[in-house]
């Protein structure tokens, strides 16, 4: 068995608490961005729920999935899901703002831009991203747009701001 003496022991005891101080430092990820409205990280998903379209006449709106940063439900007309509804926070990733800078399209005021051939995308408050993503062909451009503007895109800005 090898002996240490009392400074060995202490040395090695300090350099093992380095040790781990700095492998704990250094594996947590900074989570700050940057982003127009000058918050840094991503909202909880839970907090968007609010923002969306109300269910209303022949139309339910099911909520799927909340993670940070983003919320997503499921758009039905009479029991079929017809489009995918999602809020999304670009604090975390501010590069996924960047197609709106050159956009040359709005909707209710805010940049738009498409997804694909299915997606409708606007930005509010140059921080949240708000999509509708139809499930087919029946759900229509115009249809998307109609969505978009169902949701609470005031409060969404504004919560933006006051973060």
């Amino acid at each position: 068995m090898v002996k240490f003496s009392r400074v060995n022991g202490k040395f090695i005891v300090l350099a093992l608490a380095m040790l781990l101080f700095s492998a704990f430092g250094c594996g947590q990820e900074d989570s700050k961005g940057t982003s127009g409205s000058g918050s840094s990280q991503a909202l909880a998903g839970g907090e968007f729920n609010k923002f969306f379209p109300k269910k209303g006449g022949e139309f339910d709106v099911v909520f799927t999935q909340e993670k940070t940063g983003m919320a997503q439900a499921k758009l039905k007309k009479q029991g079929q899901e017809v489009a995918m509804l999602t809020v999304s926070d670009t604090a975390g990733n501010p590069s996924a703002a960047e197609k709106f800078k050159s956009s040359t399209t709005s909707i209710a005021g805010y940049p738009s831009a498409d997804s694909g051939s299915f997606g409708s995308v606007i930005l509010v408050g140059n921080r949240f991203q708000v999509q509708v993503r139809s499930q087919g062909d029946d759900f229509t451009q115009s249809d998307r747009e109609a969505w978009l503007q169902k949701f609470d895109l005031g409060g969404l800005a504004r919560l933006g701001a006051g973060n």
